[in-house]
């Protein structure tokens, strides 16, 4: 665990995650996508969070440990999926398959394929595998597997307010969490897209996928990929506006800032009442002509039961009274 400069821990550290001292930020954004705002005042308590998202080679310790099976590795019960066919009910995840051609850029159908076979452990289907990926993101993860191993690990999912407080690094409404610029001196600072998503990726850093944790510079706080390489689970629900005059949002995942359940169903499928979760920071699929989404103010709706290629998370720690040191 690696502290900053002059903060200071009261009870035992934990190896491979970062005490962020407490403070009150302007969360959320007014220049971008109209989920993201209001930009409004929120104060978090200090917390423990994990340097980096949690990779194949920690998860797959918690499966070894535990026997558990991922929601992607188990057929879905039809009576939660009205009007699913038959020949759909089978054990499997969305995979990203870029398409031939130009596609209707509204149509997310033409790039994403529930693919049989595909979970954590065969990222792109059946004949693919992690192996040489330990220090890459699990991948193929929904909601309820990112708690079941937080929970087996002694920690927590986020809330949407420390998730986007930490991945800020101390740069109090700045744009990226690094700064103004996304690529300070043509640097790239993030695993993102680069091209015409969804068919065209130039890659130029150095990625087409997921990426190892820490090949990227951390931001302010010592915290890598906290922007770009796979987008992360958070503990509040969905609403489609924050909250102008949220309060304290950091300690209790239920707080009145994290929403409620009943408001996060998807108005589109009003048939499916699958409630959703904030994802924050965006990940290698995030390209300029799509999907900006790949800054700490950025959020996006994901139902609970979903797993993906590009979809992790990370954990925290809520220490008691660690905010409060000197």
């Amino acid at each position: 665990m690696r502290l900053l400069k002059g903060q200071e821990l009261r009870e035992p550290a934990r190896e491979g995650m970062v005490f962020v001292r407490g403070g009150t930020f302007l969360m959320g954004s007014d220049r971008h996508y109209p989920e993201e705002g209001p930009v409004h005042r929120v104060h978090v308590d200090g917390f423990l969070i994990d340097e980096t998202p949690v990779t194949n080679a920690q998860f797959s310790e918690f499966v070894s440990a535990t026997g558990y099976r991922t929601f992607a590795e188990s057929p879905p019960n039809p009576r939660d999926y009205p009007g699913i066919l038959p020949e759909m009910v089978y054990a499997g995840s969305l995979v990203f398959q870029s398409p031939d051609g130009s596609v209707d850029l509204t149509d997310w159908a033409q790039w994403w394929t529930f693919l049989k076979g595909a979970c954590w452990r065969h990222p792109y289907g059946p004949n693919s595998d992690i192996h040489g990926l330990d220090e890459h993101p699990v991948v193929h993860v929904c909601y309820h597997d990112a708690l079941a191993y937080a929970r087996w690990s002694g920690k927590d999912l986020p809330t949407e307010a420390e998730w986007e407080f930490a991945a800020r690094g101390g740069l109090d409404e700045a744009e990226f969490a690094w700064g103004s610029d996304f690529t300070p001196a043509g640097r790239h600072m993030a695993n993102t897209w680069q091209g015409s998503f969804p068919t065209v990726n130039e890659a130029r850093d150095g990625y087409v996928r997921t990426s190892s944790v820490k090949v990227f510079p951390p931001n302010g706080y010592a915290i890598y990929d906290m922007i770009g390489n796979v987008w992360e689970w958070t503990s509040d629900w969905f609403a489609p506006r924050h909250e102008a005059n949220a309060q304290k949002a950091c300690c209790i995942p239920k707080n009145p800032h994290g929403g409620r359940e009943t408001d996060s169903y998807d108005p589109c499928q009003p048939e499916i009442r699958i409630p959703r979760k904030v994802l924050k920071g965006g990940s290698h699929l995030c390209a300029p002509n799509y999907c900006r989404r790949y800054r700490p103010a950025a959020r996006h709706a994901e139902p609970v039961d979903t797993s993906t290629c590009h979809v992790g998370f990370r954990c925290v720690v809520r220490p008691g009274g660690s905010d409060e040191v000197a």
